[in-house]
């Protein structure tokens, strides 16, 4: 129950009265000793980092937008934005092959477009970002870097006396804006989410109590914070209910992936979330000989989320790891966006998510029916029943709502459900309607369960026909020659034909003309077997793909990278 007035930092500091020597975050690091933050020192840290931000000048109801790397120091940091009373925007930290002028680009854009007062990062990016600060066309206060010489470790502790701040961390409001979310997309062309201390508050009471929450949980999660299921899931979830946290870091996970196995098994993890691709991933590049002494026994939950749920990766995933313990029934999934909080559904606990073979047929009609035995069919996942304080509907085009079985566009209403999009009035009036949000997701109901079958924007409509983007990636990342989860389809408009076409654009490390001829005719064939003419086909060198702030690749973002391009550019990859 939240209570009037009851904000983050209030219920950091119910929960750090009622255990304060109980372990709130564990920061994990390859071959370092483990962080452990017990309650009481991490709201010390808090306190201390919340002065070193007041007396640079970070004042009530100001966004601070957190752009460093994860680490042990950045839990009570962030924490202690909330206690000084401004507003967390926690933004990606730029990878080594994203080019600086690009990085600037996005940077700027959202600052412009979300209003950020104050950036917080590392010296090593100050000079890529000072434009934000200095200028006539400063967008950003002041730039400041925590864990430099100035501040950070040492000095945040200077201040860590507990009456110094008020109960609220100065912040009076559960009604008031608590975070910013930034909706996955490509940087700078994000949707800046603002959440209520409320709606995250009541969004991981209820969402705690769709996975049955225990007192004895313990979350392990390799997610990037600036994602809402790291954020939210992983992060607040934790901190608001008193459960213990284990973080890894993101880059390390991605270049071992059995860090996370060896954390749940180490910690006695019960609960993680990932996405689907994180599955195949681990599936595949996890060997025997790294998985000698673990156990994943204590592993009750799996969830799977932020990408459709796929059959073949939960199969996978339960046919590599059993033998180590891993349950079948753990495997779990979730719809959830950052417009509400994080979950819309979750699957039940102790059971595999419901499927269906659904004609593709009838899909592309707007139906949901089970395929016939020899009838083409995809295998749909269900992503769970809404959670309490949630409802799902079906619209069609004209905002209609559609009978169980129909498919169209996925509407939510939520208790926990974003206020605005800050600084796009537009869109927000666009998507937020009388209470009901409009994803953009395709999907449809059967049973009291909610499967998500693609995006809106992102179908191709060939002759009349729907295609699914997804089908399209899924068939031809499966071509001998194409990296797996590194392919996008997107529609291209032909005035001759007055129709849509299929484009795909796949990764690969082959070089010879012959070989790359024959993979286009594999890629060709693939689709034909989905019932899909692809006329165009692309192939690019690896890392060629630009990735959303979720790390996957973006279509509208590639489409136009490849649109970009010179006749001549164009040829080399086709």
């Amino acid at each position: 129950m939240v209570r009037d007035g009851e904000t983050l930092w209030t219920r950091w500091n119910t929960v750090a009265a009622r255990q304060p020597d109980g372990e709130a975050v564990v920061w994990v690091r390859a071959g370092e000793p483990s962080r452990r933050w017990r309650w009481r020192e991490l709201l010390a840290a808090a306190r201390g980092y919340a002065g070193w931000l007041r007396g640079a000048g970070i004042r009530h109801g100001e966004v601070c937008a957190v752009v460093i790397r994860h680490h042990a120091e950045f839990f009570p940091l962030y924490m202690g934005v909330e206690a000084a009373g401004a507003i967390p925007a926690v933004l990606a930290y730029p990878n080594a092959r994203l080019h600086p002028e690009k990085f600037r680009e996005g940077l700027s854009g959202m600052a412009r477009k979300s209003g950020l007062d104050w950036v917080l990062t590392e010296e090593e990016l100050g000079p890529e970002i000072a434009a934000l600060a200095t200028g006539t066309n400063a967008t950003v206060r002041g730039i400041l870097f925590p864990f430099g010489d100035a501040g950070g470790q040492g000095a945040a502790r200077v201040d860590s006396d507990e009456g110094r701040w008020n109960a609220s961390g100065g912040a009076a409001d559960s009604e008031g804006p608590c975070l910013l979310q930034h909706s996955s997309g490509t940087t700078g062309l994000q949707k800046a989410v603002v959440l209520s201390h409320r709606a995250v508050l009541e969004h991981v009471e209820r969402y705690g109590r769709s996975i049955g929450l225990r007192p004895d949980d313990r979350i392990v999660s390799w997610l990037p914070l600036y994602h809402d299921m790291g954020l939210i899931a992983a992060l607040h979830l934790a901190l608001a209910s008193g459960v213990t946290t284990v973080q890894i870091d993101p880059f390390e996970w991605v270049q071992a992936p059995v860090l996370l196995l060896e954390q749940i098994a180490a910690e006695q993890g019960t609960l993680t979330w990932v996405p689907n691709f994180a599955l195949n991933l681990m599936a595949d590049r996890i060997q025997d000989d790294e998985m000698d002494g673990i156990r994943l026994d204590s592993l009750r939950m799996i969830v799977n989320c932020s990408e459709p749920v796929r059959a073949e990766s939960h199969a996978k995933f339960v046919a590599r790891f059993e033998r180590h313990g891993l349950r079948r029934e753990a495997m779990a999934s979730c719809y959830a966006m950052a417009e509400t909080t994080f979950a819309v559904t979750q699957s039940e606990p102790g059971r595999p998510p419901a499927s269906m073979r659904a004609s593709r047929v009838a899909l592309a009609a707007g139906a949901a029916r089970k395929a016939a035995q020899d009838e083409d069919a995809r295998l749909c996942v269900s992503s769970g029943r809404p959670i309490e304080g949630c409802a799902v509907r079906v619209e069609d085009e004209l905002g209609n709502v559609l009978a169980d079985g129909a498919a169209g566009e996925l509407v939510v209403a939520s208790v926990s459900l974003f206020d605005r999009y800050r600084g796009d009035a537009e869109k927000t009036a666009e998507v937020l309607r009388e209470g009901w949000y409009r994803t953009g997701d395709l999907g449809f109901v059967l049973d009291g369960e909610i499967f998500v079958i693609g995006r809106k924007k992102d179908i191709i409509i060939v002759a009349g026909k729907n295609l699914y983007p997804e089908d399209i990636e899924d068939d031809v990342g499966a071509v001998p020659g194409v990296l797996p989860g590194r392919v996008v389809a997107f529609g291209v408009d032909d005035a001759a034909l007055g129709t849509e076409t299929v484009a795909v654009v796949a990764e690969t490390p082959l070089g010879a003309r012959p070989e790359r001829d024959a993979l286009r005719r594999r890629i060709v064939e693939a689709g034909m077997a989905a019932d899909a003419s692809i006329s165009t086909v692309y192939l690019v060198p690896p890392r060629w793909l630009i990735k959303s702030s979720a790390g996957k690749p973006s279509r509208k973002a590639n489409r136009e990278r490849i649109e970009r391009l010179g006749s001549e550019a164009k040829e080399a990859f086709r």
